[in-house]
């Protein structure tokens, strides 16, 4: 870390701006395809592109001042990853004008969602302090008034939670799935749905390959609030396809520190006070028509992991492990792979567990440090999108307990002599799976389906 706080304060010496120059777009028969230029102190250029499929959209063409406020708010979100790589300790935004309230409201966005990234590299800074950003244009977009159907646009990662979202929704609207940078688990997860590749839209971003050679070269690198990239790219998504709602999957549980002390949070972006500023910044700067929501907020992930029991058909395609995203697969190494194991193990036969991750975790003891972080022996849980503490004890205790006096897996074993697993009765997991979080964003139909679907179980 101490050679990380060196070369970050290296770098912003020696590349002291960092500018978001333009944006262009251009038509073809089939596509949109637009572009970025930031410019790293007149030393490195960078060309990020992401390409839209025309077909996928009704409301085409747009008028233009439209498609700029949109495709302007994305190059806001797509430069933290360039501007990253030295953290220049002044950022200029050239292509249209920010005014006072915008400015205020990207810095806390970047700050905290890179609150991991400075963690991770030991760098020291301030909301204040770690970056002059400006706007030097005088030119003015307002916020657009636009035709929308009751439609839903629900973004698709490929693992169990927009699975639920997808299920529960598409009963009472119509809905069709989004993916950004299509996988396998993602793919198949609209295809298990019942869903043609016609009737879902994905969207291909490339990053400008200059970068990864930074990166290699020792440039600082780390987290993104990848998923405030997202909800961008699915304002834009959802404008053109005519749709006023875009339902995302994040729970309760995304709002809990990662590590306790600074108050760093992995899932930033998926927090419920991000949704809240973005709904905001959304209905100020952009359109009030949009309505940029978690369907999925009011509930915890033991909630979420019960719903997710009752769609089996999923299990042999969801995948939610980084490690093994390449290659579609679950590591059976990494802290997600154990969390999705135990918040799943209360609800799956212990056959279907093992077949989902192709072994019996508990039965690892080299998952023994990721089980202190994910259970709070640790003093930092894993900077992954898992549950609580909380959760995750109660699921492990709720599982070890139907074990009864038979011989516990190895890792089970060691947890039941921690103190944590004392501290969770029986009774845990039934007063989890009736709790219902108040601070959402959701309206009353989509509230209603949520409740009943809760109760139901």
């Amino acid at each position: 870390m101490q050679a990380n706080t060196i070369k970050y304060k290296q770098l912003r010496a020696k590349y002291v701006w960092f500018a978001y120059e333009d944006f262009s777009w251009e038509e073809t028969s089939g596509e949109l395809r637009v572009r970025y230029h930031f410019n790293l102190s007149g030393q490195f250029h960078f060309y990020p592109k992401l390409v839209f499929r025309k077909k996928d959209f009704l409301n085409w063409p747009v008028d233009k001042n439209i498609l700029d406020n949109l495709l302007f708010h994305l190059g806001m979100i797509e430069l933290i990853s360039y501007w990253k790589a030295t953290c220049s300790p002044e950022l200029i935004i050239k292509p249209l004008y920010l005014c006072k309230k915008q400015i205020s409201w990207w810095k806390k966005l970047y700050f905290h969602g890179l609150g991991e990234f400075f963690y991770l590299n030991g760098i020291e800074t301030d909301l204040d302090g770690f970056v002059n950003l400006k706007s030097t244009s005088s030119k003015k977009l307002k916020s657009f008034d636009f035709p929308l159907n009751n439609k839903v646009l629900v973004p698709i990662g490929g693992g169990k939670d927009s699975v639920v979202t997808l299920e529960l929704l598409k009963e009472h609207f119509e809905v069709v799935p989004f993916i950004l940078n299509p996988r396998g688990a993602s793919i198949e997860t609209t295809k298990v749905a019942g869903f043609p590749e016609d009737k879902v839209i994905s969207v291909q971003r490339f990053l400008d390959k200059k970068l990864l050679e930074l990166n290699d070269k020792g440039f600082l690198n780390g987290h993104t609030p990848f998923s405030a990239m997202l909800a961008f790219v699915g304002l834009i998504t959802a404008t053109l396809g005519g749709f006023k709602h875009i339902a995302l999957s994040n729970e309760a549980s995304a709002n809990e520190a990662t590590e306790m002390e600074s108050g760093v949070n992995h899932q930033y972006s998926k927090s419920f006070e991000f949704e809240e500023d973005f709904r905001w910044y959304v209905k100020e700067y952009i359109s009030p028509e949009l309505n940029y929501f978690s369907f999925l907020r009011p509930l915890s992930e033991l909630q979420i992991a019960k719903l997710f029991s009752g769609f089996p058909k999923y299990f042999p395609v969801f995948k939610s492990c980084n490690v093994g995203s390449k290659t579609d697969s679950w590591c059976g190494a990494c802290p997600k792979c154990l969390f999705v194991n135990i918040i799943l193990s209360p609800f799956v036969s212990e056959k279907q567990r093992i077949e989902i991750f192709g072994k019996d975790l508990f039965g690892d003891m080299d998952l023994k440090g990721y089980l202190d972080e994910l259970t709070g022996i640790s003093d930092v849980k894993p900077f992954e999108c898992v549950g609580t503490l909380n959760e995750v004890n109660i699921a492990l205790s709720a599982f070890i307990n139907k074990y009864g006096d038979n011989k516990l897996p190895s890792l089970l074993d060691y947890h039941k002599n921690q103190k944590s697993f004392n501290d969770y009765g029986e009774g845990g997991l039934k007063q989890e799976l009736l709790g219902f979080e108040s601070n959402h964003c959701l309206s009353g139909e989509f509230l209603n389906i949520l409740k009943q679907k809760t109760l139901e179980g």
